[in-house]
């Protein structure tokens, strides 16, 4: 009876125990409790049984990693085959610990000495089920169930499965290395694409951080697009040996031991990528491109591509209501080329990287609101409104947001990462709403001037009309006069501090930064993802002792620096004063929409008023109209004008203006400290900068001392006093 029972326990099969339970034949001689006892070894029993079976099946696996659980299993099961042995070993040599009057076995102590891996055997007959009711495993998911797994309280089946994990995570390290380091990509179950390098579906833990994540497929796809191009630098030896040392110290379950090492390659691998690969031209080209285009630098373009979206608006609302009528992604992709034409961007190829999309699909355009709105002053504005990169964005199309997009390949992405682009972004939608605005005010201007012109054709020096209506139509005349004048010497003022004051000397002052680099590359073509081509004859460049290197972090942080004072010095920065520009912009074009709506004149013509009604229509009764419109919008555009300059003086002498937060992803490399001394006393200087900014435009809106005086317009001074005029 104890050799049957040893060698159920040992997994083979026997006549007494058909199933866990007992022959029922053989039942009814025990007493109760042998019974149970007999039958909990028998459990252990089938249940190593089922163990071993499915880690034979397993290991005919094509994947190396359940090849490696099957693997580890085994090994682990060995102590319980050691167990079976010596237990049995004790019997036969009559152990008087376990054997009783030398005669006499208990199955009670036998049960005892196995009763350790009852829970043990339990939970890995799951798992292997589990495992077996899979087609294909990817290392992600696997990892993720035996760390999942290996939490429990049980201190032993937690011993095991952590145990597993660790074997599966040190061949999952061992592909890592291999694409880290190597650039290589197994042919069964690879980490990324071997194409474009991107990392596949369940080839990452969840215990690895996106930022990881990003890390890994950056130097992977860097490292093998060189190595592929069989140029002549690659990766130093010992800077490999080096990389290769750290990954084999850590596994991705120590999540922030793994991600310091991936930070640590990715910082090392950037820095050997910026003296070798990426060069000064390819960052200035970057930069030029980017100041062009979403800077708007580029006049005679961003004026040609505001007018290209406004002929591609109004194209679409004369259709009929269809498909047709909708603008889509394409047509201002389309329009973007149109805009081209004929201007300095025609022959630039950067222009093809450049790309529109409409975050809420295709859409009909709207005409500008013509409604009263109540806007907000500076009274009804909370101080710690939350700022909103997309605020602006819906302004040039005029109902849905509109994002322009500039494509990034690889290496110019250690220059440029997401966060930058999306700075851009954001300052071409504050910087092209800015510029549309007033190129609508100067057209409004003209329009007036034209119909004043023709006007005084036939009415000489007045403005025409009955007795009863003259005044009225001269004080609406030029109250409308005054309104488009102070839009106009408001966004006047408003765009030349932005493009003068702020883009242009920060463009220069980066460019300047930029040139002082001495120790940089000499100039050299991009090479692509699967294209060989790549730089030829570029070395390391020895740093001359009169001039300082200009490395890789350094290069980051002045280019995050930029894009911060470009921010502040255009008041993106704050958000009370973002949220008096947006109305402001909304005010002046509803006037303008407006003078359009009447035919581009403030002033009825002569001999259309009163002609539409009966005979009792009130001679100036449309002039009255008017009136209340225009003055209506004149007190609106005042208030926001003057919130506007008493938020700006309060935001100087409480300095709201100055950034002193930085993204993380822009600094996470750290910089040597000769290089961060500098770097820290320019920023410094930068921020004396950007109040110098800010006081410039306070000169400019207050030239006449209009603000400072404390201008305020009364309702009952009359329309003339309503528009400035008296």
């Amino acid at each position: 009876m104890i050799s049957e029972i040893f060698l159920v326990l040992a997994g083979h099969e026997s006549s007494l125990f058909p199933s866990p339970s007992l022959h029922p034949q053989f039942a009814p001689l025990l007493h109760p409790g042998e019974q149970q006892c007999l039958e909990s070894l028998a459990q252990i029993g089938f249940r190593y049984r089922k163990i071993i079976a499915s880690c034979n099946a397993l290991s005919r696996s094509t994947s190396r990693y359940i090849a490696a659980v099957s693997r580890t299993l085994t090994i682990l099961l060995k102590d319980y085959q050691t167990l079976v042995v010596s237990t049995e070993a004790k019997v036969l040599l009559r152990d008087p610990n376990l054997v009783a009057s030398a005669s006499f076995v208990p199955l009670s102590s036998i049960r005892a000495i196995f009763a350790e891996w009852d829970a043990p055997f339990a939970a890995l007959v799951v798992l292997v089920e589990q495992l077996e009711a899979e087609k294909s495993w990817k290392p992600g998911p696997l990892i993720d169930l035996l760390l999942a797994r290996s939490h429990t309280g049980v201190h032993r089946i937690s011993d095991i499965l952590s145990s597993l994990a660790v074997a599966v995570q040190r061949v999952w390290r061992t592909q890592l290395t291999a694409f880290v380091i190597h650039g290589s990509l197994s042919p069964v179950d690879p980490l990324a694409s071997e194409t474009t390098y991107i990392l596949q579906d369940g080839s990452m833990p969840s215990c690895v951080s996106e930022q990881s994540r990003d890390s890994i497929a950056y130097v992977g796809r860097a490292i093998a697009t060189v190595k592929a191009a069989q140029w002549q630098k690659q990766l130093p030896r010992d800077l490999a040996s080096e990389h290769t040392k750290l990954l084999q110290e850590v596994l991705p379950e120590d999540q922030h031991a793994f991600d310091r090492v991936i930070l640590q390659i990715r910082t090392n691998v950037s820095e050997w990528l910026w003296l070798n690969v990426l060069t000064q031209k390819d960052v200035e080209d970057a930069v030029d491109s980017l100041g062009n285009y979403f800077l708007l630098r580029n006049g005679e373009f961003a004026q040609s591509l505001i007018r290209e979206i406004e002929r591609l608006k109004l194209s679409r609302l004369t259709m009929r209501s269809g498909p047709a009528s909708m603008i889509r992604d394409q047509d201002l992709n389309l329009a973007l080329l149109r805009a081209s034409l004929g201007t300095t961007a025609q022959h630039d190829p950067t222009l093809s990287l450049l790309h529109f999309s409409l975050p809420a699909g295709p859409l009909r355009p709207l005409l500008p609101s013509l409604s009263h709105t109540q806007y907000p002053t500076s009274s009804t504005i909370p101080m710690t409104l939350p700022p909103s990169s997309s605020l602006f964005s819906s302004h040039l199309l005029g109902s849905t947001p509109l994002t322009l997009t500039y494509k990034v390949s690889w290496p110019l992405d250690l220059f440029l990462p997401k966060t930058d682009l999306a700075t851009y972004t954001t300052l071409f939608s504050y910087l092209s709403a800015l510029r549309k605005t007033h190129a609508r005010i100067h057209t409004c201007w003209s329009s007036l001037s034209n119909s004043q012109r023709a006007r005084r054709r036939w009415t000489g020096l007045g403005e025409g009309g009955t007795a009863e209506d003259l005044l009225v139509r001269k004080a609406l005349l030029r109250c409308g006069w005054g309104v488009v004048r102070d839009m106009g010497w408001f966004l006047d003022s408003l765009l030349g501090y932005v493009m003068i004051d702020v883009v242009d000397v920060e463009f220069l002052r980066l460019k300047e930064m930029l040139g002082r680099g001495g120790g940089l590359n000499p100039s050299g073509s991009l090479p692509t993802l699967g294209s060989s081509q790549l730089p030829v004859g570029t070395s390391t460049t020895s740093i001359s002792s009169g001039l300082n290197h200009l490395d890789f972090t350094t290069l980051r942080n002045i280019h995050s620096e930029y894009l911060d004072r470009l921010l502040t010095g255009c008041l993106l920065t704050n958000p009370v004063l973002t949220s008096l520009l947006l109305p402001i912009f909304e005010v002046c074009e509803r006037f303008v929409g407006q003078i359009e709506r009447w035919n581009g004149d403030v002033l009825p013509a002569l001999l259309f008023e009163g002609s539409l009604k009966g005979g009792d229509e009130e001679v100036g009764a449309m002039v009255r109209e008017r009136q209340g419109v225009v003055a209506e919008i004149n007190e609106t555009l005042q208030e926001l004008l003057e919130s506007f300059y008493e938020q700006l003086s309060l935001s100087t002498s409480q300095q709201a203006l100055i950034a002193t937060g930085t993204d993380a992803s822009k600094s996470v490399l750290n910089a040597s400290l000769a290089n961060q001394t500098t770097f820290n006393a320019t920023k410094a200087k930068g921020v004396e900068g950007v109040r110098r900014h800010v006081e410039r435009l306070l000169l400019r809106l207050d030239f006449n001392g209009a603000f400072s005086k404390g201008r305020r317009r009364k309702r009952d001074s009359g329309i003339l006093a309503e528009g400035g005029l008296a």
